[in-house]
């Protein structure tokens, strides 16, 4: 901050020379030098330069504010003032070097300490008259760097003249036809010509741009870094406006690409392509009548058919509608492959697998009715007249076709519809095991309403929890079948004092198996003391028998697991203390602990 002061009163200082004509102190105009206030400095340097004539370290200055100026100016879009700063920046640097002597540079060390480095030689710090000379020598190479300059604006702007061009050939084709897909019906030997061209200019503008790049690398730092982005063209009618050369990501269209693309396909693609629509068609119909009539599905031969695109058509008409009306045909296709394939699983008794294989049919069906909501979208009258081969011989007129999608479209919704019903209804019925009059919760928090509140849901395994017919718990255990109905289930008593309702959001429950699934363990705790100790209730479930045993426990810790030993046939619960340790309990068979 001080320094900054000192400056600026020196600034107004020498200001007032300047205003009141009193001849200007080279060693207070160094200050700013030094400090490379270049801006303040460069006034006071050139009113002091035509009164002094002599002073090679004032030349070195005004070269480098004039090397400094260069550096900030925009190399492509001001090249005639980049180059004309740096020819001047040299003219100083040369009057500079005329008149650097070892005098001046012993005379006026404290002026060059910009050079001052350590002798190898004998270790001590100075400024030698060679290293002066030899950055003045290098500088004044800044000449080769400002005749570069002009070539590199002169390759950048032959490059970008050269796109301009393109985009102007280019709009002259689009100006000559309402869409692509005219163009490649209406071509003739002159749109060849025109084609050919467009490539040749598009070539011309990479070409140059290179040797731009090129120079940009001799020349090291120019303050751009652009590379070509360059860009398919996917509508033709699509205005297009000239690039940006100066981003460093230049999008440009790939005319080239386009270009020979179009070639190639008005030469080799477009006669054949009308009779391959109609062949598709027939050969989807059939696929489709094998699937209602022998209740097979033909998934396989579909794929195989799909496998034979129409790449001719898709560069023509990003969109087509032929395509299209194969998607939505292929669709309900699917759609009846899918209901063939699910026999099985509405069979099932899982309700699971009745829900997903419903739920598959409901998917198939939402894809047929979104491709025919679009197609119902579409102006077909208007896009036939470029189709009208394939749609009068494979549907006679368009209204036939607009029939067909409006029903298909229908029926879609029908079966979207009836099947989100049964879904509804059996989705429902997976949140529930239904044991006689009871319904117990599948779901995590349950219902208020419902009496059974689940501590442990191991999903399509089993649940675990506790039953409040009134205040008091009782636990209860049921293992998860697909059909909701269950396989193993037990009651069993908690402590009474301990597992109330008002304490359940302490209350937790760990559970282990054997690894057959013959045998379960449900542990009943709570989280916080009760009579200095964790409460809590264990129970052993068999798979055939049923409860075997429930017993109240107590430990010094929280549990945090529990596992079942094979080999004894013990539990082994595992506890925490409040400082990290550790602690396993062994539970026998019969549900004592081990001393």
């Amino acid at each position: 901050m001080q320094k900054r002061i000192i400056l600026s009163l020196l600034v107004w200082v020498m200001a007032s020379s300047l205003v009141m004509g009193q001849k200007i102190k080279y060693k207070d105009l160094f200050v700013l030098l030094s400090a490379k206030q270049y801006a303040d400095a460069e006034p006071f340097l050139k009113k002091y330069l035509k009164e002094n004539a002599d002073n090679p370290n004032a030349y070195l200055y005004m070269g480098l504010i004039l090397e400094d100026k260069a550096s900030r100016v925009d190399i492509l879009r001001e090249t005639e003032r980049y180059a004309g700063l740096l020819d001047s920046a040299v003219l100083y640097f040369g009057l500079a070097n005329k008149g650097m002597t070892e005098k001046e540079v012993s005379k006026n060390e404290e002026y060059y300490q910009m050079y001052n480095r350590r002798d190898m030689r004998t270790g001590k710090f100075g400024v030698k008259h060679s290293d002066v000379i030899l950055d003045l020598e290098l500088r004044m190479k800044l000449k080769d760097r400002a005749r570069m300059a002009k070539t590199l604006k002169s390759q950048f702007s032959a490059s970008e003249n050269s796109y301009k061009k393109a985009l102007r050939q280019f709009a002259l084709i689009q100006a000559r036809y309402p869409d692509l897909r005219s163009l490649y019906l209406q071509a003739d030997d002159s749109v060849m010509l025109q084609l050919r061209q467009l490539a040749v200019t598009y070539d011309s503008c990479h070409i140059h741009f290179n040797d731009y790049k090129s120079t940009a690398k001799q020349m090291g730092k120019i303050g751009y870094n652009q590379d070509f982005d360059p860009q398919d063209i996917l509508d033709f009618k699509r205005e297009l406006t000239p690039a940006d050369f100066y981003a460093d990501d230049i999008k440009i269209q790939d005319f080239k690409r386009w270009a020979l693309g179009t070639s190639e396909v008005l030469d080799k693609e477009m006669k054949p392509l009308r009779d391959k629509l109609v062949a598709r068609d027939i050969e989807l119909n059939k696929l489709q009548q094998q699937v209602k009539k022998d209740s097979v599905s033909v998934r396989q031969e579909l794929q195989l058919l799909r496998s034979k695109g129409f790449p001719e058509l898709v560069r023509i008409d990003p969109d087509p509608l032929p395509l299209q009306v194969f998607r939505m045909k292929e669709a309900e296709i699917e759609f009846g492959c899918q209901v063939v394939e699910n026999k099985v699983y509405r069979d099932s008794a899982s309700l699971r697998f009745q829900v997903e294989a419903l739920t598959k049919e409901i998917s198939a069906a939402r894809k047929l009715d979104s491709l025919a909501g679009n197609l119902v979208e579409r102006d077909l009258e208007k896009e036939t007249e470029n189709y009208g081969h394939y749609v009068k011989t494979a549907y006679g007129s368009t209204s036939v076709l607009k029939s067909l999608i409006r029903g298909t479209k229908e029926m879609a919704l029908r079966e979207i519809i009836r099947r989100e019903d049964v879904i509804k209804r059996k989705g429902e019925a997976l949140k529930w095991i239904i044991d006689g009059s009871d319904s117990i919760p599948l779901v995590l928090p349950a219902p208020e309403a419902s009496k059974f509140k689940p501590l442990a849901l191991v999903e399509e395994n089993f649940t675990s929890g506790l039953m409040f017919a009134d205040s008091v718990g009782t636990g209860y255990f049921y293992t998860i079948t697909p059909s909701r109905k269950p396989a193993v289930k037990a009651s069993f008593p908690v402590n009474a004092r301990v597992f109330k309702k008002r304490f359940l959001p302490v209350t937790k429950v760990l559970t282990a198996q054997d690894e057959q699934g013959l045998v379960y363990f449900v542990l009943t705790f709570q989280e916080t003391k009760m009579q200095e100790k964790y409460q809590a209730t264990l129970a052993k479930i068999y798979k055939v028998e049923g409860l075997a045993w429930s017993v109240d426990l107590a430990f010094d810790q929280v549990p945090v697991e529990i596992s079942f030993l094979k080999e004894s046939s013990e539990l082994s619960v595992k506890t925490k203390s409040s400082i990290g340790e550790f602690f396993l309990i062994t539970i026998n068979r019969d549900g004592k602990p081990v001393k």
